[in-house]
């Protein structure tokens, strides 16, 4: 399968400001792009961080005391980094760093993984040398769910069926709704048909996978010498 790649999602060239940019000049990129972050750049071009809405209200949500600090703020450490944004005038020190960076070679599901993990809405895309090249948003991500139903199907049967798994499309019900993919028939064993499942669900555009399939013999139950009943390959 050939899955969607952060760089044919990504936007560029992308907004930027630099350790040294203060306060009110990055409230202003912010606001002239209409975008709620941006990537912190080193006197090097490479990124350092991430400053973003929520970075610069720390210091608005400060400003009536320690009192105010959020409720999830509990170690120390979150105690120093929150007083420090509070504190900060440039973009190096406003900033959350280091930044949690993508390739433009990782796929739309590793970019997915990483957002999820470090709980970020947005990846700036950098190089092999942290150089940045672009970046792409959840939003980015949301579009292989565009893809049209017949290019998925297409997909299925050509790739995944007829390259892939040797087995005849025509021998299956392919049918895409929506990026619900519904999947008739039977096939060879039940490892095939489990394992087909499985790759259908990875592919770009796929929302649902309602099984169907039936199986000629549970070759998970094989005992030494059975042979298994040849089913409809190509």
């Amino acid at each position: 399968m050939q899955h969607q790649r952060v760089e044919n999602l990504m936007t560029e060239p992308v907004v930027t400001v630099q350790t040294d940019t203060p306060f009110k000049e990055i409230v202003r990129v912010l606001r002239e792009h209409a975008v709620s972050a941006t990537p912190v750049l080193d006197q090097d071009k490479a990124v350092v961080g991430v400053v973003s809405e929520a970075d610069l209200l720390r210091k608005e949500a400060d400003s009536e005391g320690p009192a105010r600090l959020p409720v999830a703020v509990h170690s120390r450490r979150a105690v120093r980094e929150a007083r420090g944004k509070a504190e900060g005038e440039t973009a190096g020190e406003l900033m959350t760093a280091p930044a949690v960076v993508v390739g433009p070679g990782a796929t739309v599901g590793e970019a997915a993984r990483l957002m999820e993990r470090h709980g970020v809405k947005r990846l700036p895309v950098v190089d092999a040398s942290g150089r940045l090249r672009g970046i792409v948003s959840r939003c980015d991500l949301l579009r292989v769910y565009l893809r049209p139903d017949e290019a998925i199907r297409a997909e299925i049967r050509d790739d995944l069926l007829r390259r892939d798994l040797w087995v005849d499309p025509d021998s299956l019900d392919v049918r895409v709704l929506d990026g619900v993919v519904t999947l008739a028939g039977e096939m060879e064993n039940k490892t095939l048909t489990s394992l087909l499942v499985r790759m259908v669900r990875g592919v770009d555009g796929v929302v649902q996978v309602h099984d169907r399939l039936a199986f000629a013999v549970d070759d998970t139950k094989l005992r030494p010498g059975d042979a298994p009943r040849p089913g409809r390959r190509l």
